[in-house]
């Protein structure tokens, strides 16, 4: 008897537990960009606070150059982000009350897309809308997602440049690593899965194989 009951407590106990985990992991962010003179035009970006998430975009056209413009399909894809990165998402969250604020400027800035932030989660719900917003940790945050969205946009670029246009990869990871370096491109680790195909690849470029080294070191510092 003594046994059951030290049994039903353990139980009771790790459920807790379970219940406070799930509690802290839930909560989701979600990016919706649209540009129509952009190519993607629009793509949206569902991130929740471990880093895991999902990225959807319209067609893209490859930036190949010197080849036939290659079109990439959309892109709908599982994605997983640092956890360092989600925490910085979503504490900018939390400290903009979830997004319930004005975030545009409507300053007379060049138009560079509509960014869509959402919060949903047991704090509430919350959305704004920029193309610039004068508060810097909105406008950062805006940045930030959209260097990601154009480094998950580029791993698609490189997988269909693999099977059509081998020779296209040699500027392809050109522009990677110049973007890497300059802060255009975020999370570099979230197409990890592709260069190392490159860097494995002996049919590729030594050139290409070694900047998907170059990249793969990056995304561990």
């Amino acid at each position: 008897m003594r046994v059951a009951l030290l049994a039903l407590l353990g139980a009771i106990f790790i459920s807790g537990l379970q219940g406070q985990e799930g509690s802290a992991s839930s909560g989701v962010v979600e990016t919706d960009f649209s540009n129509p003179e952009a190519s993607p035009s629009h793509w949206t970006l569902t991130l929740h606070r471990d880093g895991s998430g999902y990225f959807h975009s319209d067609h893209v056209n490859s930036r190949a150059k010197g080849s036939a413009e290659l079109d990439v399909p959309n892109v709908d894809r599982d994605v997983q982000l640092s956890a360092d990165f989600a925490d910085r998402v979503f504490r900018t969250a939390q400290e903009h009350r979830w997004f319930n604020e004005v975030c545009e400027s409507h300053l007379k800035i060049a138009f560079q897309g509509w960014k869509k932030v959402s919060y949903s989660g047991p704090e509430g719900h919350g959305s704004c809308t920029f193309n610039y917003s004068k508060d810097t940790e909105i406008q950062s945050l805006g940045d930030q997602l959209m260097g990601v969205a154009e480094t998950l946009l580029e791993g698609a670029r490189l997988e269909a440049l693999l099977q059509h246009d081998p020779l296209g990869l040699d500027k392809e990871t050109e522009y990677l690593v110049e973007g890497s370096k300059d802060g255009r491109l975020e999370q570099i680790g979230a197409i990890k899965q592709i260069l190392e195909r490159l860097e494995d690849d002996p049919k590729v470029l030594d050139r290409v194989r070694k900047r998907a080294r170059i990249l793969l070191e990056q995304r561990k510092r």
